[in-house]
């Protein structure tokens, strides 16, 4: 990869860019899909002259996806899209490859917003998004950049949500890919990826042995099926907690208990939520959590958990390990936030492998180049990934892994497209 001189952005160390070449590479030999998308668009360059801007996690995933978007022509600025998620040495790197990035770990909020100005400031004619923060805040202080904006790409769960919620008061200000919706990445990445990582991130951040312990995983979408099956295998007991019956029917039909939080707060010894949601874990919570318990969020808001309500209930809080916030209560119980709520399993640890990331950002970038070559029969509407993008990253990456599958033959063909046949 040649590296160029420019070097715009706000990184913590320019001196760790040979560390995250490094890392970057390690994580590109396991992204083969990705890979051959860049090989393709290195040749066919479908985003030539398209002005990107990204929100997104600064890591080395990311970073190949960046470095793909690069070679079918893009211009790119990145910003990350949580405060903790930065790796520092990715970031430097990337600023070397000629991809300007905002991006420090541990930045204080008003940093964070003014890295999403840096990249608004680039005027990019496409969005890619990890919680919808840049789009929210194009929208809402910068609208005079819409007319030159012809989309978007939405990662997760949470900023699909929001997505949806502007198009339904009418405000979404340009047509959005929902990325997160495509099977190939919330059935993978989501499991697989939000499943190993966040137990990754709690382990690294208190080397507590799950194993026999009681483990309350609150939501049981994609990502707290992947974690409750991840922690299972590690010998704990689970519990998930619901609003939806078809879910908690579910999870209750794959073997775990399913109680209120109000019930689960008493016996649970780490607490994982992933709803996407507010307040799931409140103050009242807290006050019935028994002595040691661990709490984290591994959705991408830290509003998942309320902090004031466990400040407001404490007499005080040490840092007894990094990532680790130990409150105590007046009764004398200590009670564990991991990284300030923030994403446990980016905050903590790394965040999904690549080789489960190769296949989101495979949608990612060829969700891009579909945008670029039809957004003008496009509306302003929340698309799902074109379904023949889903298949064909499926086939990409089960060739690269050297699964080979069955094909229909005419006959199959024929039939499932009939009615006629029958008993």
């Amino acid at each position: 990869m040649p590296v160029t001189e420019q070097l715009a952005g706000d990184v913590k160390d320019r001196s760790l860019a040979e560390t995250g070449r490094s890392r970057i590479a390690w994580a590109g030999a396991y992204m083969p899909v990705l890979a051959q998308i860049r090989d393709r668009f290195e040749l066919q360059k479908p985003l030539k002259g398209v002005r990107i801007g990204a929100c997104l996690h600064v890591t080395t995933e990311t970073a190949n996806l960046m470095l793909a978007l690069q070679a079918g022509g893009a211009e790119i600025a990145l910003c990350a899209s949580n405060p903790l998620s930065t790796q520092d040495d990715v970031a430097a790197a990337l600023c070397e490859y000629g991809i300007p990035t905002y991006a420090i770990k541990g930045e204080d909020n008003a940093t964070y917003y003014s890295h999403i100005e840096s990249v608004i400031a680039t005027k990019p004619h496409m969005s890619m998004d990890d919680g919808c923060d840049l789009v929210t805040t194009i929208y809402t202080k910068h609208n005079h950049l819409l007319a030159e904006m012809i989309g978007g790409c939405e990662e997760t769960t949470t900023g699909v949500i929001r997505l949806k919620a502007m198009e339904k008061d009418g405000v979404l200000p340009y047509p959005v890919i929902a990325v997160n919706n495509a099977l190939t990445k919330h059935m993978f990445d989501n499991r697989y990826g939000t499943g190993q990582s966040t137990l990754d991130g709690i382990i690294r951040a208190t080397n507590v042995l799950l194993a026999g312990r009681t483990v309350v995983v609150v939501g049981y979408g994609w990502c707290g099926r992947g974690v409750a099956s991840r922690a299972a295998g590690m010998g704990a007991h689970v519990v998930v907690t619901e609003v939806d019956p078809r879910k908690a029917i579910e999870a209750v039909m794959d073997g775990y208990r399913v109680m209120p939080m109000e019930d689960a707060a008493k016996i649970g010894d780490v607490f994982v939520t992933v709803t996407g949601n507010y307040h799931v874990i409140r103050e009242a919570h807290f006050k019935l959590m028994k002595n040691g318990a661990i709490v984290c969020n591994s959705g991408h808001f830290n509003d998942e958990l309320d902090l004031e309500g466990i400040k407001r209930i404490s007499k005080g809080m040490t840092q007894p390990r990094q990532f680790v916030e130990q409150y105590e209560m007046h009764d004398g119980r200590k009670v564990c936030i991991l990284a300030d709520g923030r994403l446990v399993n980016l905050a903590a640890g790394e965040g999904h492998p690549a080789a489960v990331m190769d296949m989101s950002f495979a949608n990612q970038a060829m969700a891009a180049a579909h945008i670029a070559l039809h957004h003008k029969s496009m509306k302003k509407h929340v698309y799902d990934v074109p379904v023949e993008i889903d298949e064909e990253v499926a086939t990409l990456k089960l060739s690269s892994m050297g699964v080979e599958i069955d094909t229909l033959t005419p006959e199959q063909v024929k039939y499932m497209a009939s009615w006629s046949e029958g008993t």
